[in-house]
């Protein structure tokens, strides 16, 4: 009677890949044979798991989503000057603590994404008048002034 440990030793052949020499035994290939069973089925309970997860319960994928969605546009209408809150209400000059809060959190924001150039506090949504529209006017180059004023008096 032979020993099976034996057989489980026995190599396929050597292969030279590369020069790399490669003697595959029995015992290696029924592992890795083994192994990309276990791989294919953890890849079908993921994949089971994931579609029964957004499927089965939509209100906690679709809240999960959703303040995701939420906080992504509310920073961008932070880094704007304004807020969901303001907006919704149509606020155009809200009361000093809301704002004081605003302003706080938006400066928050600003210091953790590095931005430096970013609309001032509490004046993003405030309209232009005809002081500030002349001051600006002022602060341009000839050129620019040239430029604005063909853009504006030629049809």
């Amino acid at each position: 009677m032979t020993n099976p440990l034996t057989f489980l030793n026995k190599t396929f052949g050597v292969y030279n890949i590369k020069g790399f020499y490669i003697e595959p035994t029995y015992w290696q290939a029924a592992a890795i044979v083994f192994l990309l069973f276990l791989l294919i089925l953890t890849f079908a309970r993921l994949r089971y798991l994931y579609i029964h997860w957004s499927v089965s319960k939509p209100a906690v994928s679709f809240l999960f989503y959703g303040f995701l969605l939420a906080l992504i546009l509310e920073g961008f209408l932070i880094l704007s000057g304004r807020t969901m809150l303001t907006e919704v209400l149509g606020w155009k000059n809200p009361p000093k603590p809301i704002s004081t809060v605003l302003d706080f959190g938006r400066s928050k924001l600003v210091d953790t994404l590095g931005i430096y150039d970013a609309i001032p506090e509490s004046n993003a949504n405030e309209p232009q008048t005809y002081q500030s529209m002349l001051s600006e006017f002022e602060k341009m180059s000839l050129q620019d002034k040239e430029m604005l004023k063909s853009f504006i008096c030629e049809p």
